[in-house]
């Protein structure tokens, strides 16, 4: 684990550095409070100096907001295309979080930060974190997020087709698009292998919350495996299983994409934009290359019943931006000796989708979720 020092009051210290997003440990470090203006947090930010708080946290936020508009002011540029502008964005709000990231805060014993007017942010970081030990310096910005994700694992998001809550944790993919899950509510089922026995079984890869698993077995498949590459996701999907009732139904295992065996159903909602991701906290969103995709593909005819099917449930989002092609998409069915037994369309209600301040608003805008039923050939 990476150490930061600073000087406080004449004296050396230290303290263990963590980032979700694999920053470097800042090579300077200064002392900040109530004293310190925007204008000088930004230009100290921007030259790589970063701000350790030891003021009153209301006004640490309020700080960090005035950063934010600082770096806000510098024009975006446009791109000759969808996706140089996707990736002009992207290195925008990279810069973006560079800057405000300089901006710390220490967890002392027992994650507890002691700022005037924190709140108690223990049981958050033991969540995102696990048990403490020593002193931990993180970005404001990683903690406040922290504290986001606390309040959604214990307030839930509600899940129409299930009449219910289902409870994110941090790092987690919180199922706050209900498209998706509405496509996997609806769909058509295929029969089941056994028709004397009459047992339908699936296969849900990339679990996170354990949402699409929970919806199977609430539309009659009797047992579900859940699989992730995730601790986090793993631990997440379990948890939620155990709040449904649904652990005798449901099995959640891994790390990894498959399980063994076969299923009559196997479910698949890969990240949706094949970029890099810059943190775990992205892994939800962003599959470098489309590995997962073709993972997915490639191995699906492998651990198919006869007369089996696989539900592929992906936006269209990275085709207006110029990141893959439909045709490209449909050549990765192809050679994983697949066929397209139906496509069952949706469109996007998150509000983003009608943000038009939004630099991708025109992509975001045109963008289709899609139920695409596959079978072996």
């Amino acid at each position: 684990m990476s150490t930061i020092r600073w000087t406080e009051t004449n004296t050396l210290r230290s303290a263990h550095w963590h980032s979700e997003s694999a920053a470097s440990p800042p090579g300077r470090v200064v002392g900040a409070d109530d004293r310190m203006t925007a204008d000088a947090a930004y230009r100290l930010a921007c030259e790589g100096t970063a701000l350790l708080w030891r003021g009153d946290f209301h006004d640490a936020r309020r700080l960090l907001q005035a950063m934010g508009r600082r770096v806000d002011r510098k024009p975006s540029r446009q791109g000759a295309g969808p996706a140089e502008s996707f990736h002009l964005h992207r290195r925008a709000r990279g810069h973006r979080a560079r800057v405000l990231g300089k901006l710390l805060v220490l967890l002392e014993d027992g994650h507890r930060l002691n700022l005037r007017r924190a709140p108690d942010v223990r049981r958050a970081c033991i969540e995102a974190y696990g048990p403490p030990s020593e002193p931990m310096a993180v970005s404001l910005t990683e903690l406040l997020g922290v504290i986001g994700a606390h309040q959604w694992r214990t307030k839930g998001v509600e899940v129409p087709a299930l009449d219910t809550r289902i409870h994110p944790h941090y790092g987690v993919f919180s199922p706050g698009r209900g498209e998706y899950v509405d496509l996997v509510a609806h769909a058509p089922l295929p029969a089941p292998a056994d028709h004397r026995a009459g047992r339908r079984t699936a296969f849900d890869l990339g679990t996170g919350t354990g949402v699409l698993a929970a919806v199977l077995v609430r539309r009659g498949i009797d047992h579900v495996v859940a699989t992730d590459i995730s601790p986090r996701a793993l631990a997440c999907a379990r948890e939620n299983v155990r709040r449904l009732h649904f652990a005798g139904r449901i099995d959640v295992v891994g790390p990894g994409l498959f399980p063994d065996g076969s299923a009559d159903l196997v479910v698949c909602n890969p990240p949706w934009i094949p970029a890099r991701p810059t943190s775990a906290v992205e892994q939800g969103v962003y599959d470098p290359a489309g590995s997962m995709l073709r993972g997915f593909l490639d191995g699906l005819t492998a651990h198919l019943e006869p007369g089996g099917e696989g539900w592929l449930v992906l936006s269209d989002l990275a085709e207006h931006l110029g990141l893959r092609t439909r045709g490209e998409l449909l050549a990765d069915i192809e050679a994983a000796g697949l066929h397209v037994l139906d496509r069952i369309d949706t469109r996007p209600r998150h509000p983003r989708a009608r943000d038009t301040a939004d630099p991708l608003h025109a992509a975001r805008a045109a963008e289709v979720t899609s139920l695409w039923r596959l079978a072996g050939k």
